[in-house]
């Protein structure tokens, strides 16, 4: 009988997932090679991933082991090219722009003149992205497929005179179809929101994980919020996470192992490192309805792409908080977490109480969780799914709460 591993927040075992991924990516004539696997210390993996055609095509996994690795990378691979995120950046050329549709088959084009068109977004949707009514219908053309014509954009056309181009995603307070410009969604949230996984909610929890990490991250980093820190008793529940931050310490750094829920409100946890050599701080969060998935995940994020000689570089702490505020700091975390942290951050008082939280249940469940957590922040949910590849994906937006660039 052939091994199965299943872990806590999937929906699947390890090996049935990566073999029907590989082969699915198989059956797209794409050839995946993993490029280059790191094992810096016990129980933390992270592989790179690649087209062996196309290495600008590429993903990076982290995991507990190898498997779980492997997962997390080819899961990524399927959301991003799910989600068209490979393509982002680029001018899809003369032939997308004319042909059937551009990015999705539901995708809608909203012609205008003058005006912004009707049916595009919804009254809450407009008073967020343009409270005082400043943009113009050319500010919302979609870019893959006019390239540089902007010019041509300025009397209302866009890809062969089509509009703004719009893609339909589902409010979860209440079921209801919205459609958001492409051009908002790839400018604003970037990668944020996307995920790809064995089952709807098993996605959808990793994609609102991932915007409450890099929400309540954002938040601490920019006002300097002192974390209480995990106690050592909470930490021996996991040995195997253990065994991975004493085998750090045996290295010569110190870590700060912080609850970052802020009383338990958010599913989030915080692992600092500092480098005893020269003072440099390196904080990392993970996000997860479980309080041990997230706790994994922010020590795996620590090190992915990362050995033990590359935990050098980063900077000191700072005094100025308004630099640490600052969103080009707070979007060089987003990138790669070597920005700028308060001094604050490291206060002998924290400014929350420990909160033992831990909302372990059903990736139904879970979902039904996250999604109330954010609604009673008063925010509201756009998802949109995506099939077409015969591995479900999801995008997720958060207006608000989600977005990467102000």
């Amino acid at each position: 009988m052939s091994e199965k591993t299943f872990i806590i927040g999937k929906d699947r075992d390890l090996e049935t997932t990566i073999e029907s991924m590989q082969q699915k990516l198989l059956d797209l004539g794409i050839e995946i090679e993993e490029a280059s696997w790191l094992n810096p210390v016990p129980n933390v993996y992270s592989v790179h991933i690649r087209d062996k055609d196309c290495g600008l095509m590429f993903t990076n996994g982290k995991g507990a082991t190898a498997k779980a690795c492997l997962a997390s990378a080819l899961g990524e691979y399927f959301e991003r090219l799910s989600c068209n995120y490979f393509f982002a950046d680029f001018y899809l050329g003369e032939a997308f722009a004319k042909g059937e549709f551009v990015h999705y088959p539901n995708e809608k084009w909203f012609s205008f003149e003058n005006t912004l068109p009707e049916g595009l977004m919804d009254p809450t949707l407009w008073d967020f992205y343009d409270p005082e009514r400043l943009l113009k219908p050319q500010n919302l053309i979609d870019t893959n497929s006019i390239g540089g014509a902007i010019g041509g954009a300025a009397s209302g056309v866009g890809a062969e005179g089509r509009g703004i181009c719009a893609v339909p995603y589902t409010r979860q307070r209440d079921g209801q179809p919205v459609y958001l410009p492409v051009s908002i969604i790839g400018n604003l949230y970037v990668s944020n929101g996307m995920s790809a996984g064995n089952t709807p909610n098993e996605a959808r929890v990793q994609s609102l994980s991932e915007i409450f990490e890099r929400y309540v991250k954002n938040k601490i980093i920019a006002e300097g919020i002192c974390l209480p820190e995990i106690p050592q008793q909470v930490i021996d529940r996991f040995p195997g996470i253990k065994q991975s931050i004493e085998e750090l310490q045996a290295h010569g750094y110190h870590l700060r192992i912080a609850d970052a829920s802020l009383g338990g409100k958010y599913p989030v946890i915080s692992v600092t490192l500092i480098n005893p050599r020269d003072g440099a701080v390196f904080a990392s969060f993970g996000g997860h309805p479980c309080f041990e998935v997230a706790f994994e995940r922010t020590v795996t994020e620590l090190l992915q792409g990362r050995s033990l000689d590359q935990l050098d570089g980063f900077q000191p702490p700072s005094f100025d908080l308004d630099e640490v505020a600052d969103h080009h700091n707070l979007e060089i975390h987003f990138i790669d977490s070597s920005g700028l942290i308060a001094y604050d951050f490291f206060k002998n008082k924290a400014d929350y109480e420990f909160a033992d939280w831990d909302h372990n249940t059903s990736t139904e469940d879970e979902f039904a969780y996250c999604c109330r957590i954010i609604h009673e922040m008063g925010f509201d949910i756009y998802i949109s799914d995506y099939n077409h590849l015969n591995v479900y994906a999801c995008r997720i937006i958060v207006p608000g709460m989600s977005d990467i660039y102000p």
